[in-house]
């Protein structure tokens, strides 16, 4: 294992996406937001993802050149068009445009089009809370999900992301994919030959597997079985349908085919918080969540596992990442630094 800072590791990023030859202000972007998941504790989502991103840039599917356009169509309302550039660094755009949208009218909605895969979107809600604004985040992905009665992935794995702000640091903070698992933790476990849950994915037939590789060859299954399927069916309708990018099956999957490009959709609504109640007012009644929570826990049960608020370990593995190094494995720092170089 190698640790690296966090000062770094965006170093060393933004150096791998420059030579794939991203605006250096839009890689740095990117940057930013990789490092942050990768402290936060979203390995999958983090480091890992510079290479395939990198091949998407080298092979066409992404456009290293790109600088969203973002307009105005209403006081509340910011539409980006992201010239099929690279999702994390569309999206902290289009985020930073809805929280100007906010300052000035309360809130504000950015719709996405002409995008491609974001990754995590904590690091896009820590950016928002870090500014005193709450968040209700989604985007859209290629199809894993069949729709409630189908036999064929249809819709994408559309996550949630919710935050709350606390001028503590504390922040609510929730990033949950609509599938069982993350898509992410099958491909893993493919990787390394370990097993899944049979609750997890389906094979090539529809069918429960504990076989990661079957399972890449499969659907993924939604969290409540059809009203999962329902719900993410609707998040893409708003994240795609209504930005005007890619929706449902229309939305190819750039990891199969690096050379397609994935339109994908994206919509991130923030809130002025502070035009609701005073920050130390909002503080004490998350303090209120925090005890209220805590006071359901079983007293039979370990501590590690007790009730806590949605983020808790996200910000906890981000200050410990801030205090000694992000440790990360040797061959993927290696990998890092063949790309900076390139």
């Amino acid at each position: 294992m190698a640790r690296l800072s966090e000062t770094d590791a965006r170093a060393l990023v933004l150096r791998a996406f420059c030579a794939a030859g991203m605006h250096c202000d839009m890689a740095q972007d990117a940057a930013e937001m990789l490092v942050l998941a990768e402290m936060m504790g979203i390995g999958t989502h983090g480091l890992a993802r510079v290479e395939p991103y990198v091949a998407r840039m080298r092979d066409g599917g992404v456009n290293p050149e790109a600088l969203p356009v973002i307009t105005a169509p209403a006081p509340a309302l910011r539409q980006v068009d992201g010239q099929n550039g690279l999702g994390a660094a569309v999206a902290i755009r289009a985020t930073r445009a809805a929280m100007e949208a906010a300052s000035n009218v309360g809130v504000g909605a950015a719709f996405c089009r002409a995008s491609s895969h974001l990754g995590a979107l904590a690091p896009q809600l820590l950016h928002v809370a870090e500014a005193g604004f709450a968040g209700f985040f989604t985007t859209n992905t290629s199809p894993m999900i069949a729709p409630a009665g189908g036999a064929r992935a249809t819709i994408g794995n559309a996550p949630v992301g919710i935050v709350v702000p606390d001028v503590g640091g504390q922040h609510v903070l929730l990033d949950m994919a609509l599938s069982v698992a993350a898509r992410s933790k099958v491909r893993r476990a493919a990787a390394n030959g370990a097993p899944i849950p049979d609750t997890w994915a389906t094979d090539a037939d529809g069918q429960p597997t504990t076989d990661a590789t079957e399972a890449m060859k499969g659907m993924m299954q939604a969290i409540g079985g059809a009203k999962g399927a329902n719900l993410s069916l609707c998040l893409d309708l708003l994240a795609g349908g209504l930005s005007g990018a890619a929706m449902l099956s229309e939305v190819p999957n750039a990891n199969i085919d690096t050379k397609s490009i994935a339109n994908v959709g994206h919509l991130f609504i923030v809130f002025d918080a502070a035009k609701l109640m005073s920050s130390e007012a909002l503080s004490a009644r998350l303090e209120d969540a925090h005890r209220l929570v805590k006071e359901s826990a079983n007293p039979m049960t370990a501590a590690q596992s007790a009730p806590r608020l949605p983020g808790t370990r996200a910000l906890a593995a981000l200050a410990r990442a801030r205090a000694d190094g992000l440790e990360i494995k040797l061959e993927l720092l290696e990998q890092l630094r063949t790309l900076a170089v390139a």
